[in-house]
């Protein structure tokens, strides 16, 4: 047997894991299988010449367990993975561009929506927020390192697999391709195609379509879930027990305590995500009947998927909830307004958010009684989401307000929260629902809160946190002009989708009438605007990293005259005086 015939016996993803585990070995044999013990400092400050304990190289990344380094890889595979899910949404606006199906085919169009769903959920904001958590919470709480440690590392370490199995069809296409191009065909390759369900996987078409990859998809799904609750479990020990002794709940920050609330949430929603999905699989594959017609039919699925799925927009809204409550104050010049009200609304979101999931049924045929008693349910979780929104305002009003870069996002995150709230209260009313309901007025009041309110408050984080964690400044100006692009392009994006659905046309479909062209076009042009801030985002962090002025004063947003220098600045304080010590 030739060498290209074994090589086509070989699973493609058995390939990419072999060339990931060479990749270690000589990672490691470039640092001479040196296993040294891991520093406590932070080590980031690039062009300081400062010593560090940690090893050089990628065998730092593979092997660390320092929350800060497994904070700084969960940031930096979200930022990839949100770069890919935005490249998916500039390509769906490009088909919707004109009405009909002219640059993508069907097929390829169902492809990217449920791509860059699963993308954009799983693989960006939950790790994004993860990241965070795991370099700050240890900080804001006096903590050494996070609880686990090693079970820290794989849990982040799950999660690149689970993203190959969940992206492999256009993975491993792209590979066959390569290799047809140098004379090899590997029919397994081109038999992977990405998945085309929607990112909600009904049955029964999951169940009956007959793709292999569907199946790599839910084992993705599952192997990403269990990464989220091992990050979770770690983040509510780490809070419970290792608090410095001067840290109470009542001055426990705000942002660890949402991340405590969104730890929780994910404990009772993830475990039903994967036993739902392991129930698939089986449905799948060994004949079960958990969700077909003729067993337990395709509406349990929906409730078990909704079950987590609501709770799921809480888990990526309340870190952000949190990130604007931390942020906003500090260039408000004064302190939040109401906090005890605000930690309050975040614990009766989180429980409230288990008693919602089946707003997104109404359409369903379920029992009356059971819609009116979710519908008041639904219209009551607005009640928190609005305290927070008058407490931000409080805040605000009065204050000396500095439109840094942080503020700009926060305030125009609150702008997008306020529409995405107002238009899900609606939604959460029955014969509203009944009349929107998977229309495109339903995928523009969720990315009002998914791209407005949640990825404005990362943005928030990244300018706010920036020059801590990399000792260096990034261009102010830049900064600005992504803030206001960003508030530009998503109201230009997601506005002419409210239109749109109370035009009364269904989303998912690569072609529509032409009466909507203009305003699919408008929306178009908005994911552009926003295409072109993410690109300055990007170039600004990434040139600012290398060459940005280096900061010398831990106190760089001048939070000391209004008595906010909190604790994670007065950490970075002191590890530049550490470190100035060892400059050579």
């Amino acid at each position: 047997m030739g060498v290209i015939s074994v090589l086509k016996e070989i699973p493609g993803l058995l390939v990419v894991t072999w060339a990931l585990l060479g990749l270690a070995i000589y990672a490691g044999y470039r640092q001479n299988w040196q296993m040294r013990s891991v520093a406590a400092d932070g080590g980031y400050l690039s062009g300081l010449g400062f010593k560090s304990e940690k090893p050089a190289g990628i065998f730092r990344w593979l092997t660390t367990v320092d929350h800060k380094d497994i904070g700084v890889l969960y940031i930096v595979f979200a930022a990839g993975a949100a770069l890919w899910g935005g490249t998916d949404a500039m390509m769906i606006r490009t088909e919707l561009f004109t009405a009909g199906t002219d640059v993508w085919s069907a097929e390829t169009y169902n492809a990217l929506f449920t791509t860059h769903g699963l993308t954009m959920l799983f693989f960006f904001v939950t790790p994004a927020f993860t990241g965070l958590a795991n370099y700050f919470v240890p900080i804001l709480v006096g903590a050494d390192d996070m609880s686990f440690p090693r079970i820290n590392a794989i849990a982040f370490w799950l999660l690149p697999p689970a993203f190959f199995l969940v992206r492999g069809g256009l993975i491993t296409e792209v590979m066959g391709k390569m290799l047809a191009a140098v004379g090899v065909r590997w029919e397994l390759l081109f038999s992977l195609r990405p998945p085309t369900l929607g990112w909600t996987l009904y049955a029964p078409r999951s169940i009956i379509v007959s793709n292999p990859q569907v199946d790599l998809v839910l084992l993705g799904l599952h192997l990403s879930g269990l990464a989220t609750i091992m990050a979770s479990v770690n983040i509510i020990v780490t809070i419970f027990t290792e608090r410095d002794e001067n840290i109470t709940w009542a001055n426990l920050d705000i942002f660890s305590w949402t991340l405590l609330t969104t730890s929780g949430i994910v404990l009772f929603a993830f475990p039903v995500l994967g036993s739902a999905l392991l129930m698939l699989v089986a449905d799948r594959n060994f004949g079960t009947t958990f969700f077909a017609v003729e067993g337990g039919g395709p509406i349990l699925w929906q409730h078990l998927f909704w079950f987590f799925g609501h709770p799921e927009v809480y888990i990526l809204v309340l870190p952000a909830f949190g990130l604007v409550s931390l942020i906003l104050p500090k260039f408000a010049g004064r302190k939040l307004f109401g906090f005890k009200f605000i930690v309050y609304s975040t614990l009766a979101i989180g429980v409230l958010s288990f008693g919602v999931w089946a707003h997104h049924m109404f359409a369903t045929g379920m029992d009356p009684r059971l819609r009116a008693s979710f519908m008041a349910v639904s219209l009551a979780i607005a009640i928190p989401s609005a305290v927070k929104t008058f407490n931000w305002m409080a805040t605000l009003w009065g204050g000396n307000v500095r439109w840094a870069t942080p503020q700009i996002f926060c305030v125009g995150g609150i702008m997008t929260f306020i529409i995405g709230g107002v238009t899900g209260v609606f939604l959460a009313s029955i014969p509203v629902d009944l009349v929107l309901h998977d229309t495109y007025y339903v995928v523009g009041h969720f990315h009002f809160i998914v791209m407005g309110v949640i990825t404005f408050a990362a943005f928030a984080a990244s300018y706010y946190w920036f020059p801590l964690l990399t000792g260096r400044m990034f261009n102010r100006r830049l900064g600005r002009i992504h803030g206001y692009l960003s508030i530009v392009g998503v109201f230009v994006a997601f506005l002419p989708m409210i239109l749109i659905g109370y035009g009364g046309l269904p989303r998912r479909s690569a072609s529509y009438p032409g009466a909507f062209e203009a305003l699919q076009q408008l929306s178009s042009f908005g994911a552009v605007i926003i295409g072109i801030g993410a690109l300055i985002w990007l170039t600004n962090l990434v040139q600012s990293y290398r060459l940005g002025p280096i900061v010398t004063d831990a106190d760089v947003w001048n939070l000391r005259e209004t008595g906010q220098f909190s604790r994670e600045w007065q950490w970075f304080e002191e590890q530049l005086e550490d470190r100035t010590k060892f400059r050579r």
